[in-house]
């Protein structure tokens, strides 16, 4: 006579808070990100829609990958900060570097900017902050603890 065992895949537990408000302010990053890209729809250069459609689906997929640090995969950290907190951080800051170093002045930006300029300026900087605030949690010692090795990769 035989005995059927059903052995039970490894469980991880649930993400520890740190990984929870990492995901939390990564979802608030694209939220901000895609905010910016809609208020910049009322300025003097706005946007194409297949522009807006391609970082609609560009958002998507980066929050599928986010909502996915849930699972403790380290190789999924480490994509999420190689894209979302370096290459992402570097989007966010080239363009406001490139206008300081041509000469712009932040006064004067913020003297002569348009309503959605202005709005767009402080999305931009929401979503920097965000970016950073998830980025810095993904490395706290909860957090590291629970994406440990990465047992399927």
């Amino acid at each position: 006579m035989s005995t059927l065992t059903a052995t039970r895949p490894a469980v991880r537990p649930a993400p520890p808070s740190a990984v929870a408000l990492s995901v939390a302010l990564w979802l608030g990053a694209i939220l901000a990100g895609f905010a910016e890209a809609l208020v910049r729809l009322a300025t003097e250069t706005p946007p194409t829609g297949s522009e807006l459609a391609g970082r609609a689906g560009t958002y998507l997929v980066l929050a599928v990958l986010v909502v996915l640090l849930r699972t403790g995969r380290n190789g999924i950290r480490w994509t999420v900060v190689v894209v979302l907190g370096v290459l992402g951080t570097l989007s966010l800051v080239v363009e406001p570097v490139a206008a300081l170093l041509a000469g712009a002045s932040p006064a004067e930006f913020l003297v002569t900017a348009s309503g959605p300029e202005l709005a767009a300026a402080g999305l931009r900087g929401l979503h920097l902050a965000e970016v950073l605030g998830a980025l810095g949690l993904l490395f706290h010692p909860a957090a590291r603890a629970f994406f440990g090795p990465d047992p399927g990769a």
